[in-house]
């Protein structure tokens, strides 16, 4: 169970990098971008991470993820980026009260911490604009 989970979040992982990269040329206001560029970086750590332990776990990666439709309105991404980001959250919530080695608890954490920073950011920028 926990292994199908963590597949899931690399997977989500992947795709929200790849969301918030074609949502950053969105915009040109540096404000945004600053916001944007810190949550990609997130989720790009958060994704190394996750492969690292699912490989710790398994002895594989997981393979070829898919990349999510870019966005075309920065105010509808914000909104929909809020949403998720808050449902990730609920998630890793849910997968830590589930870790089978105690490796897989930082990684969880951190990610979970950071999906609520990012909801910030994002209500942030959704009001603004």
């Amino acid at each position: 169970m926990f292994n199908e989970q963590l597949k899931q979040a690399i997977e989500n992982e992947y795709r929200d990098y790849y969301f918030y990269k074609s949502m950053h040329t969105l915009t040109d206001d540096p404000y945004w971008q600053s916001f944007i560029t810190h949550i990609m970086d997130d989720e790009k750590s958060h994704y190394e991470m996750f492969q690292q332990l699912y490989y710790m776990l398994t002895g594989q990666y997981v393979q070829n993820p898919e990349k999510a439709p870019p966005p075309t309105d920065l105010k509808q991404a914000a909104k929909e980026s809020l949403v998720e980001e808050l449902e990730a959250k609920e998630f890793y919530k849910e997968l830590l009260l589930t870790i089978p080695i105690p490796q897989a608890y930082n990684p969880v954490f951190i990610a979970m911490h950071d999906e609520m920073e990012h909801a910030i950011r994002f209500s942030t920028m959704y009001n603004a604009l």
